[in-house]
């Protein structure tokens, strides 16, 4: 059984902002925690461009350029307030994820901070294609926060299911859960629908075999995740649940009121070459507190 062993310090964040409302709870979010972790904090602010209308228009170009100035230089007196310094990063072209996550590879980020759009209609269901990228690419955590989430660094829940990212995931919670002072439940979530069709029409006792297989290794990964935590002195509990792990999970935040969670990019089943597993994905859309996306090594 592979070791946890806690992660660093969050040393460097890089907050990515498009200046409009969804932005908010990350602009709040970074501050505090650039505050709370000592951690140098950078604010990067892309120009999306269009080269036909450039060249049509390049007014529009300008004055967005103008706008982005405005709103980094507000984010840099909201942080300076809070006795935060930043530094301030514009940059324009196609495609922002690209500079968001060359900022963070050039900088040597250990968390991109995000915001996430909106919960209504269509949008409830897409977390936004920026995002998403920035996830898939990221050389580090990234944090994605809802517009009116807080994170009060008082519980992390974190996602386990034995997998590498998994594994990734409960080293960041602990490295977090002992920086911030903060309660860890730790989670691991028996897939109720992961039987194959061939499984589904064996006989009762295989699949009560297969049930059982998956109960024992979801119990070996919580105690492993709570061992760390313990041997780290952080107060921990651990649960075991069935049914669809994006739905385990969202619940398990609501019930045991967290204001974290802390879940890998993928998960056993996940393809590496994909941007982001379902699961995160559903995690990020649905939750209504910050999650964290941690990267598998």
């Amino acid at each position: 059984m592979a070791e946890i062993c806690p992660t660093g310090r969050v040393e460097k964040i890089l907050l990515s902002t498009d200046g409009s409302e969804y932005s908010d709870g990350a602009i709040r979010e970074a501050i505090k925690l650039a505050k709370k972790c000592s951690s140098r904090l950078s604010v990067l602010s892309v120009i999306e461009t269009n080269p036909e209308l450039e060249a049509i228009a390049p007014q529009v170009t300008e004055k967005a350029g103008k706008k982005a100035r405005e709103h980094l230089e507000a984010v840099q007196a909201r942080a300076k307030k809070d006795g935060v310094d930043c530094e301030l990063i514009l940059r324009e072209g196609e495609d922002p994820y690209t500079y968001v996550v060359d900022e963070a590879v050039k900088n040597k980020s250990t968390m991109i901070v995000l915001g996430r759009r909106g919960r209504t209609g269509l949008r409830r269901l897409m977390m936004g294609s920026v995002t998403a990228r920035v996830i898939g690419h990221a050389p580090c955590t990234v944090l994605v926060v809802p517009k009116a989430a807080e994170f009060e660094c008082g519980h992390i829940l974190v996602a386990t299911d034995g997998s590498k990212y998994g594994d990734a995931a409960a080293a960041e919670a602990i490295g977090m859960a002992k920086q911030l002072g903060s309660r860890l439940t730790v989670l691991s979530v028996v897939h109720s629908e992961s039987m194959s069709p061939m499984d589904i029409v064996s006989s009762q006792m295989q699949r009560e075999l297969i049930v059982e297989k998956e109960m024992k290794e979801a119990e070996q990964n919580v105690k492993k995740v709570k061992e760390a935590a313990v041997q780290a002195g952080i107060k921990t509990d651990g649960l075991i649940l069935g049914g669809k792990p994006s739905e385990a999970i969202i619940q398990t935040a609501k019930d045991k009121q967290a204001d974290l969670i802390v879940l890998g990019s993928h998960g056993k089943t996940g393809v590496e070459k994909l941007l982001m597993g379902s699961v995160a994905e559903r995690v990020i859309v649905l939750s209504s507190c910050p999650v964290l996306v941690v990267k598998g090594n």
